[in-house]
This record gives C-alpha cells, structure tokens and sequence, in this order.
C-alpha cells in the first residue's frame, strides 16, 4: 500500500538539491510524493551565465515555472504552489529591509493556512522542511520552516474549519543537505588514490563554528540509485544551476561509492520508531493509512487564483 509524502520548499530549485534523490525513490516505489513550493523564486538571481539573456531575464516568472514543472516530471512528483512571493537574499551593510509584500515578510497566521489546506488536501503521512536555521538563513527559508512546525500542529486541530477536514501527520523531518562529514569523505576518495580533490578549497572555506549537522542526522536513506534524477532535476532549473558548477564537482558514481544516502532529522513524531533509521516511513503502519487522498493536484502556475496559492502579494 502507498503512502504520502510531502516536502515543502521555499523556492523552486530547493527540492531538487535538497532531498530530491530520497524523494524520487519514495515516487519510484509507488508512494505518493508532493512538492509545496512557497514562493515563485522570482528575486533570485541567475546563476548559469548561459542563462543571463534579456528575454529570459524578462520573464524569469514564467521560465521559474517551466523549470520547476521539468524538474517535477524527472522526480516523478506530484507539485503544488502556495503563490507567495520571493523576499529575495538581503546581502549588503546594513542589511537592506526585505520588500514589502514577500514571503518573509507576512504574518505567519496568515502564511501558514495555504500550507495547512493543501495538507488536508494531500494528506501526508511525512512532511520534510528546514530546521530552525533554514538550512541556510535565507529569510524566506526560516520563514518556511516557521509556518511547516505551525502547520504541523494546527492542520490536525479543529481550526480553520474552511480549509477542509482536519489531518495528522505522522513524522516531520529537517532535510541536511550541508554535511561536513560527507564532504570529509568525498575528499578522502580523491586523496587516498593521489587524485585532485574538487572540494579541498570548499573544505577550506567551511565556517569552523557552524559545526558539522551530521550530529543531528537521525536518518540516512539509502537512494543512490537516484542520483542521475537528483542531478537531471537540478540541471532542469537552468536559471539557478550551472551545469559545470560545484553541484557537479563530484561525479555522481563517486558520490555512489563513498555516500549512497541523503540526510534527515526526524524533529517531530507521533509515530514509535527506533533511531537512526534509513526509512522516513519507519514506524507507519500502511494498513492504517486511507488508500488514496483527496484533492491530487500536479504542477501549475503560481497565482492561478486556486485555492492553494494563498494570498497574493503585489
């Protein structure tokens, strides 16, 4: 029997480089995957040069949404947008103010309904999100992480009564996509046969004080075998991917060898399990679980006007 999984994401891109080979194999097996994509990502900057066209720059709206429909297709997911808009990554001293109408910027009581309708929609059995931090501290990451942990109390309360029935979710997880000992590993591969290292220099570069996020690392699951679909998936968002930059360095039968798992911590349960674990459904009894959801939906547009996008922000 399937069960549901969802991950929720701030913009498209994030679910491909984050969690995307672990999803693809849930999808592959038969379980029910959904992307819920917070923003349009339209403040992020291109960063593959061969994209930096004046009429891809125009448009980048529009070239967001075909990007995240191919990347969904490669993954086998199902896609929903929740029709925010992008705060964009405040860089500079002092720090500019975000603009008024973005993501990060709206009152979470209000942010947190799209989530919690397409939730009594879906009916996932596992939400995976950020951690505290964001993964990284882009506001609109620390702001999906805030309404994800707020979603996950009240979708299953008798609050909002208009956004559909209520539904409890069995297990949340923070995605960890930034694992020094992974690194630690990659480039002892290289080392060990005499080999230049692609990720000496970033190793070089890693914050000391950050730590290493393996120590929070509750569950490995084993997806090598869908790595190519991770990497067709994040070439698919050209726009935000070079195809010859550090996401490629490695290549992905290296990656195979030395690391075949991506990372989680299991941050809430209501569900017995055993830790670690190397299955995000572990502890999930299926013949509990309703055989089908209501309300599927697959890619569209972000501000059709549905009742999953949410508030609009101009």
């Amino acid at each position: 029997m399937s069960l549901r999984l969802m991950a929720v994401h701030a913009h498209p891109d994030d679910e491909s480089s984050k969690g995307a080979a672990t999803m693809a194999r849930y999808a592959a097996e038969g379980h029910d995957v959904m992307v819920a994509t917070l923003t349009g990502g339209e403040r992020g900057s291109i960063l593959n040069p061969a994209m930096e066209r004046p009429e891809v720059v125009a448009d980048i709206a529009a070239v967001r949404v075909a990007e995240m429909a191919e990347a969904a297709r490669i993954l086998g997911v199902q896609h929903r947008w929740l029709g925010f808009v992008d705060s964009g990554l405040p860089e500079g001293s002092p720090t500019p103010v975000l603009p008024q109408g973005c993501f990060a910027r709206e009152k979470v009581e209000d942010a947190v309904k799209p989530l919690i309708q397409v939730i009594r929609e879906f009916r996932p059995h596992v939400l995976i999100t950020y951690d505290e931090n964001g993964g990284y501290p882009h506001p609109d990451h620390i702001m999906t992480h805030i309404i994800s942990v707020r979603a996950w109390t009240e979708a299953a309360t008798d609050a909002h009564p208009e956004l559909g029935e209520p539904w409890e979710i069995k297990k949340m997880y923070y995605t960890h996509g930034f694992v020094r000992r992974r690194l630690l590993a990659l480039d002892a591969y290289y080392v060990d046969r005499g080999l230049p290292s692609p990720l000496g220099e970033p190793l070089k570069r890693w914050v000391s004080e950050r730590g290493d996020i393996m120590e929070r690392v509750t569950t490995q699951v084993p997806c090598a075998d869908f790595f190519d679909a991770r990497d067709d998936a994040l070439r698919a968002h050209a726009t935000q991917i070079d195809p010859n930059g550090p996401f490629f360095a490695v290549p992905a039968d290296v990656q195979r060898r030395v690391w075949p798992t991506e990372e989680f911590e299991l941050a809430r349960t209501r569900v017995r399990t055993s830790l670690p674990e190397d299955d995000l459904f572990a502890g999930i009894d299926p013949d509990e679980a309703p055989e089908e959801a209501p309300g599927h939906a697959t890619c569209d547009a972000p501000g059709d006007g549905s009742a999953a996008d949410g508030p609009q922000s101009i």
